[in-house]
């Protein structure tokens, strides 16, 4: 970037540098300072993870516009928590804005699901639902070409972590029959 001089200065960005030299003899390039390879582990192909149960929580979500722009749904970041896969992440949108009301309602169940087992009733913020540990039955989806084209993770089922399943609010009682003028079988008489 030119400074007030005309002088050209390195542009500096966590922690990289970039050379600006516009000679075409030169490539431009980052400069990162001293990084040595053997000292980290290389990146693994991360692809996702079998299909199981896992103790999660969800870390982070946005609301973010659909494909189509006529309707938003919510990302929700989901963490393992325990075992072998432990650090990973899955994904799980839920169209609780979108002109599909199927779409709408499915998000909707889903949603309770997850209120129930974290124990969070009534939400107007999905922040409210992060880092309340919970167990998530995952799918492995296999990439079709047409709508996906990796293979991916779905959230199926939501447990409590002790294993129980979340449980819909009880039915309203119902209301009690309205009083009668005739009496019941035993208190009348027989005369007639």
């Amino acid at each position: 970037m030119a400074v007030a001089d005309g002088r050209d200065e390195p542009r500096r960005s966590r922690g990289v540098t970039r050379n600006t030299n516009t000679n075409p003899e030169n490539t431009n390039m980052a400069l990162i300072g001293s990084f040595n390879a053997t000292q980290v582990a290389p990146q693994q192909d991360i692809g996702p993870i079998p299909a199981g149960e896992y103790a999660a929580q969800i870390i982070d979500s946005d609301v973010k516009p659909t494909q189509r722009g006529d309707g938003n749904y919510a990302e929700l970041t989901y963490e393992v928590i325990d075992g072998e896969f432990k650090g990973r992440k899955v994904w799980l949108r839920l169209n609780l804005d979108n002109p599909n009301q199927k779409a709408v309602e499915i998000a909707q169940r889903q949603l309770s699901a997850i209120c129930h087992v974290t124990g969070v009733m009534q939400i107007n913020d999905t922040q409210q639902l992060h880092y309340k540990p919970h167990v998530i039955r995952v799918e492995y989806v296999k990439a079709d070409g047409v709508n996906s084209q990796k293979d991916s993770n779905a959230v199926k089922a939501w447990k409590k972590l002790d294993g129980s399943k979340p449980v819909a609010a009880p039915a309203p009682a119902a209301a009690a029959p309205a009083a009668s003028n005739v009496a019941p079988p035993w208190a009348r008489s027989t005369a007639a």
